[in-house]
């Protein structure tokens, strides 16, 4: 466990502590700041948008900064109303209701976040996908959630199945000229103008159906997690108390919005903090990373330890040729922060990131390092206001501090998932426990409450009889200095013999041999246990991750049994 703290120091701490919101925090409060409060009437459109179009002070602030290829589009928030209002207008008049699905299928573009809107403020259900989808995922989803319509560009229409049309009514195009091999195409800004710019939300109930999202799971098909409208409650509170933001912050949250930090962190949170968000739609580079946190006076940057680590290769000197003065807060998710990362920031960009943890089916930030909190670097923090965490033993017991267990939530919170789609018993699963949402995850707890992510449930790994999870091998495997990323996996040869087996990449100016294998595995045992059965390692030119830079350990175990496993860049998670 590490020792080392790091003060808190942000300017945007606040004066409150972490211990004194969380003491005076309650769910029922924290519903007051929306309007539904007093009149009953519920869309998250209208707090997010709507609200804020309305008032002198607010209706010209920016509301989204959209840039690609040094092209930038900004929206007011009043402009974004009247946008959104033709889009639902465009959609309604094509049909679609309530409860229907949507599939946006677009590459980046300002386009995405009309139509997320559009269908918010009808109750449409939408589902953000990856433009990078193959037509078998494509296909896999569109059975799976039967959509009524999708919208996309021509460039893509030839990787959605012919079959699509016995299922999709419709077929939005954002450009033209239409492709022609559908039937029910439509070309989006040929009846746009035509449409009306006032269309007042669909009230709905809290738990009316808001998103549905594709996200990997460690077995099994994507499943579609469903979101409502209820979670706009969470996502409030945590852009306010984790990320700080206020009315005048700018966010960028450099996530594409199929996966579910994109959606929710870089359209709702900021929003409904009546705040501005910042798209990047151009492909990574490291100068246009610090190039947009000048360019858009970013205050608030939520990206990934992927993204650090970029960085990072892309060398020291290249932050100091940006004016990033503004900046005031970053904060990390996806996999958990190195402490080698956290200390390059902290040195090179004058900030310590502050790492948080969450999932797809939790709907918001449960666990995160606070601006106004010390930080363990290593640790995703302590768990949010209005969030109770545990770790939990098999038979859902309570674990004292300093034990390896499975991460548990109580339940209930305004953003917990309301199902997966079409698969009730796999809902019911994360419930199996009275009481607690089971999250697959494993953690550690430390005696001030702070907790250490520690990989996934079914990677718990024997040695004698203690417990370790991968994360705490990978971390002395990649104390070796020829080691630059590494990821274990178990085998068995029979049922009750496991052993271990490490994929490794290395620094460039390291060869993989024999003989660096060997000094590899010596290493590893010297700093842990001579009884780790670490038996195989495998050198990779890369290892495989998520487009959020999450560690794939199923798509190596499947590259182990010569198994498929997909495309792992299209698996936000």
């Amino acid at each position: 466990m590490i020792k080392a703290r790091v003060k808190a120091q942000n300017p945007d701490a606040g004066a409150q502590s972490y211990d004194q919101v969380r003491k005076n925090f309650s769910w029922s409060e924290a519903e007051k700041a929306f309007t539904w409060h007093q009149t009953g009437k519920i869309n998250i459109v209208h707090e997010a948008v709507d609200r804020w179009a309305t008032l002198p002070d607010k209706r010209n602030q920016k509301a989204l900064f959209f840039e690609k290829a040094d092209r930038v589009n900004s929206f007011s928030y009043f402009e974004l109303k009247e946008i959104s209002c033709q889009w639902a207008a465009l959609l309604a008049e094509h049909g679609l209701e309530p409860g229907d699905r949507l599939f946006i299928f677009l590459p980046p573009c300002p386009e995405i976040y009309f139509a997320i809107l559009a269908c918010s403020r009808l109750g449409v259900i939408f589902s953000p996908l990856y433009a990078t989808l193959s037509y078998d995922d494509l296909e896999v989803r569109i059975r799976d959630a039967g959509p009524r319509a999708i919208i996309t560009h021509p460039d893509l229409a030839e990787r959605i199945p012919s079959e699509a049309g016995q299922i999709v009514e419709h077929l939005f195009f954002t450009d033209g000229p239409l492709p022609g091999l559908f039937p029910g195409e439509v070309l989006v800004p040929e009846c746009l103008d035509q449409m009306p710019v006032e269309f007042e939300p669909r009230w709905l109930n809290g738990d009316a159906p808001l998103y549905l999202i594709y996200t990997s799971g460690s077995a099994g098909p994507p499943k579609g997690v469903i979101h409502a409208h209820r979670d706009m409650v969470g996502h409030r509170v945590t852009g306010r108390h984790v990320l700080g933001l206020k009315e005048q912050s700018i966010l960028w949250t450099d996530g594409d919005p199929a996966w579910i930090t994109g959606t929710v962190y870089s359209i709702f949170a900021p929003w409904l903090c009546g705040a501005t968000s910042v798209v990047q739609g151009s492909p990574f580079m490291a100068s246009t990373w610090y190039r947009t946190l000048e360019r858009h006076q970013v205050t608030v940057w939520y990206t990934t330890p992927l993204t650090i680590q970029r960085l990072m290769e892309a060398g020291a000197d290249l932050p100091y040729r940006y004016n990033l003065k503004d900046l005031r807060h970053i904060a990390t998710v996806g996999r958990a922060l190195s402490p080698e990362q956290f200390y390059w920031v902290k040195k090179h960009l004058k900030l310590s990131p502050h790492d948080t943890w969450w999932m797809s089916e939790s709907g918001m930030i449960c666990l995160a390092n606070f601006p106004s909190m010390d930080i363990k670097p290593g640790s995703i923090g302590k768990p949010v206001p209005g969030i109770e965490a545990a770790i939990l033993d098999e038979q859902g017991e309570p674990l004292p501090s300093l034990t390896i267990g499975e991460l548990a939530l109580k339940v209930p919170w305004p953003c917990m998932m309301t199902g997966i789609w079409q698969d009730e018993a796999r809902y019911r699963d994360y419930f199996r426990v009275k009481g607690w949402f089971l999250t697959g995850d494993m953690a550690i707890k430390d005696e001030e409450g702070y907790y250490y992510h520690q990989g996934r449930m079914d990677e718990l790994i024997k040695v004698g009889d203690q417990l370790l999870g991968p994360y705490e091998i990978e971390r002395v495997l990649c104390q070796h200095p020829a080691v630059f990323e590494a990821a274990i996996i178990s085998k068995s040869t029979q049922p009750d013999e496991q052993f271990l087996k490490a994929f490794v990449t290395v620094h460039k100016n390291f060869t993989p041999s024999n003989r660096l294998n060997q000094e590899i595995r010596a290493f590893v045992k010297g700093n842990l246990s001579p009884d780790l059965p670490l038996k195989e390692i495998e050198f990779m030119d890369e290892l495989p991750k998520t487009g959020a830079g999450k560690l794939l350990r199923r798509v190596l175990r499947a590259k182990e049994l010569g198994l498929p496993s997909g495309d792992p860049t299209q698996l936000g998670e």
